[in-house]
């Protein structure tokens, strides 16, 4: 997907974690992210002791509704976990503009998109840190595992 780190782990859930860690986001601290999706995305967020705030989904794609994402966004939000679902990419176009235009981080889920592109763009390419599984219903398996993507730095050495 074109990043410069990909750290191994154990699971997807183990991948989601870390990547909530290394981006510093912690107790009080808000993640906007959609209502369908597997639960490791909101028990990340709560493990870490920050807000899950959900936004509803689209009813063509089962993706977060982007629509309503700036509607919920506060003082305290600090990243948007974007989930794809099905092999269908979310609209990230206007996340990234309002990732942008609020300092806010992105957290890309990309576990059912292996191979999948947004535009000419990989899925997973997208945020500061991007998450893949390898359990046994993915696309690509090796019968557990996940992945961290990134091309920084910093945030590959705090996810090692």
């Amino acid at each position: 997907v074109g990043r410069k780190h990909g750290i191994a782990v154990c699971n997807g859930s183990a991948a989601l974690d870390a990547a909530i860690v290394a981006l510093g986001i912690g107790s009080g601290d808000e993640v906007i992210l959609p209502t369908f999706t597997i639960i490791s995305c909101a028990a990340a967020i709560v493990r870490a002791g920050a807000i899950p705030v959900v936004v509803d989904s689209d009813s063509q794609t089962w993706n977060i509704d982007v629509a309503q994402i700036e509607a919920k966004i506060t003082p305290k939000t600090k990243a948007i976990m974007v989930v794809h679902i099905y092999g269908l990419p979310v609209d990230m176009a206007p996340v990234l503009e309002l990732a942008q235009k609020y300092n806010l981080k992105i957290i890309e889920d990309a576990a059912e998109m292996h191979g999948q592109t947004y535009k000419g763009q990989p899925c997973g390419s997208f945020g500061e840190i991007s998450t893949f599984s390898f359990y046994p219903n993915k696309h690509i398996t090796t019968g557990e595992g996940g992945i961290i993507v990134t091309s920084d730095d910093n945030l590959a050495e705090r996810c090692r």
